[in-house]
């Protein structure tokens, strides 16, 4: 009996929860698996022998994000609707009160590096493609990349990267600090940071982590305003022939409005 690929699934061993991304060919993130790794989150914060949590990609790759063959069905409406639960999917993911590592290899663009944001420590491969494309269809970061990559790496240079749309190599994300060490096995080093995490004072960990993320995250206004101007955008004639033409793989004309 042919058993179900799961987009999103979790196993569990010493003490580590291994999230894997699993929609070949680039484990493109759609509405399924959104609300599967918003299911997933909250299992794992509640879940008490999961103490550390590792996130990677099946497929030789992260994760390309959106899936944009589904996104070009949805109108501004249905964005509207869509918009925040995409979002709290990727905020539940953040507040998991357990250190949190990913392991990233090959495409990790749009929704894939925002996840990778969420994290408390990114590993990569040098085979690393990453960034947050979304301008290049016309519509922007709505899974909090534009908050979580300009606390990250500066404003200036957060805007920089969004406004063209920049995807860049493993040792380019390490020079701006957008990962944290490339390896050529980032599973195995994520891996071991987290061991040696998943024996330690859980509380304590989770009081630190969360005293950390409190004085950067002190307010939700930043992801609100996010939210409505990924929805404002999604009526535009730019959306809409920006994400055809990816789909039809040639380049977009846009007209600006």
């Amino acid at each position: 009996m042919d058993v179900k690929r799961e987009a999103v699934r979790l196993t569990v061993s010493g003490g580590i929860g291994h999230l894997t991304l699993d929609r070949p060919p680039v484990n493109a993130l759609n509405f399924a698996a959104q609300d599967r790794l918003c299911e997933l989150a909250d299992e794992i914060a509640r879940r008490g022998d999961i103490r550390a949590v590792l996130i990677t990609g099946a497929n030789e790759n992260f994760s390309a994000g959106a899936d944009l063959k589904e996104l070009r069905t949805v109108d501004q409406a249905e964005m509207a609707l869509r918009a925040p639960r995409m979002q709290t999917a990727l905020a539940r993911l953040a507040s998991i009160a357990k250190p949190v590592a990913v392991a990233l290899d090959g495409i990790t663009l749009g929704g894939g590096c925002e996840i990778a944001l969420c994290a408390d420590r990114r590993f990569a491969s040098p085979r690393l493609s990453i960034g947050l494309p979304e301008v290049a269809v016309g519509v922007i970061p709505g899974g909090g990349g534009t908050r979580r990559l300009a606390r990250l790496v500066g404003h200036s240079l957060a805007k920089d990267l969004i406004f063209n749309a920049t995807i860049l190599d493993a040792e380019a994300a390490l020079r701006i600090g957008l990962v944290d060490e490339v390896s050529d096995n980032p599973v195995t080093a994520a891996h071991d940071w987290l061991a040696r995490l998943a024996v330690g004072p859980a509380r304590a960990l989770a009081a630190a982590k969360r005293s950390i993320d409190f004085l950067a995250e002190s307010s939700d206004a930043g992801l609100a305003y996010e939210t409505a101007a990924l929805i404002e955008v999604f009526g535009t004639a730019d959306r809409e022939r920006g994400i055809d033409a990816f789909v039809a793989k040639r380049a977009p004309n846009f007209l600006g409005r």
